[in-house]
Parts: structure tokens; C-alpha cells; sequence
């Protein structure tokens, strides 16, 4: 896999080469600011960019509008964006188009390097990986209309969705079997009022449209 890693801190952009290296993944280009990110994702068109919301000169949302345009620029291209903290009004920006291969990560997730980096995957392969504070806080502002129709269980269902979980890690996560997990999920598309997915990927954009971010 082919990388594009846009992040101005040299210690952090330094370390995610080490771990994206030592995981088999190429770093094409590790750039410091948003005008070098687009440079390098037209010139290598990668397989997965990877950029930081604030970047230089301004450090406000530099690295998210560049990502936006790449979306535009290149359809399709998997991007993975990291913030410092939960930016809301960001994540909405990110997942207000296509959110086929979208990924909304807090930088404290890079310490558990098993699951970053299969965030990654799943994200270069056409998932969606959000974190899971992004997606309660979305599920917290957004709680009203047909989501109050949704027990505990179903709720909780519903976040592990949308971080791009399987039926096996959505069970695993809440201790119950497969067959509930189905069940849940089925309840939350009738209640919803939503039409039959297609399979397990379309389900992530389903959470998004519940959530009416897309």
C-alpha cells in the first residue's frame, strides 16, 4: 500500500513512517504542510493519504480543505484524517459527501498500533473508520427523531456500525452472539425506516444517513 502522510509535528510524521514501514505499508511522501500534501497525492496518486486537520501556515483546518479537494480532485481516494481532538463541525465537513473510504481518527488512537493500522486498511480498502468519541458525539447531538426510538442495546450497535465494526467485532465489543448482533441491527433499520442493505459495507453509509451527516 502506498501512503501520503501530510503532518507538520517531525516527531509524530517521523513515527508514523517507522509504523507504517514496519507494517508493510510505503510512505511515497511525509510532508509538513497542506500545499505540499496536494503536490504529492497528484504527483504519486496514492493508495491512502493520511493528514492532520491543522496544518501550516494558519493551523486552523489547512489539512481538512486539502483533503476535501483531493476528494474532488481524485474520486475515490482514501483519506484518514487525525485531530487532536473532537472537531465536530470537521468530522460533518469530511463525511458531508461520499464516505466510502473516510476515516475520522483522534491522534491518541495512533498509540494502540494494532488498531490504527487496521483502521487504515479498512479505510484504503473503501471502509470508514470514525473514531469512537466522534461518532458519540454525533450520536449525541443528532439523538432526536426516529433515534429516540432505539434502546440502549440497539444504540450501542449503531456506534460500533459506524465505526466500521463486523458482526464478529460488533459482538465481541458487547459480549453477546452474532445472531443478537443481527437481530439489533434489524431493529435499527426498521425503527429507521431504512430499506434493506446490501451488505455489510453499505450499513456504515446508513449510519451516516441516520446520522444525516451525508
Amino acid at each position: 500500500m502506498r501512503v501520503v502522510l501530510a503532518e507538520d509535528s517531525v516527531l509524530l510524521r517521523e513515527g508514523l513512517v517507522w509504523m507504517l514501514g514496519a507494517a508493510g505499508m510505503q510512505v511515497v511522501a511525509a510532508v509538513a504542510d497542506a500545499e505540499a500534501l496536494l503536490r504529492a497525492a497528484d504527483e504519486h496518486r496514492p493508495d491512502l493519504v493520511i493528514t492532520d486537520v491543522r496544518m501550516p501556515p494558519g493551523h486552523s483546518d489547512e489539512g481538512l480543505r486539502a483533503a476535501l479537494v483531493l476528494r474532488r480532485r481524485h474520486q475515490g481516494l482514501p483519506i484518514v484524517v487525525l485531530s487532536q481532538y473532537v472537531e465536530e463541525r470537521y468530522a460533518t465537513q469530511l463525511l458531508s459527501t461520499e464516505t466510502s473510504g473516510i476515516g475520522y481518527l483522534l491522534k491518541d488512537r495512533v498509540a494502540d498500533v494494532a488498531e490504527f493500522v487496521d483502521a487504515l486498511r479498512r479505510v484504503a480498502s473503501g471502509g470508514t473508520a470514525l473514531d469512537p468519541e466522534v461518532v458519540a458525539q454525533l450520536l449525541i447531538r443528532r439523538h432526536s427523531d426516529p433515534l429516540d426510538q432505539l434502546t440502549r442495546r440497539e444504540y450501542e450497535v449503531l456506534a460500533l456500525i459506524a465505526e466500521g465494526r463486523s458482526n464478529t467485532g460488533i459482538a465481541e465489543a458487547l459480549t453477546i452472539s452474532e445472531g443478537a448482533v443481527g437481530k439489533h441491527i434489524n431493529n435499527i433499520f426498521t425503527k429507521l425506516g431504512l430499506p434493506n442493505a446490501e451488505g455489510d459495507h453499505r450499513r456504515v453509509l446508513a449510519v451516516l444517513r441516520f446520522l444525516k451527516i451525508s
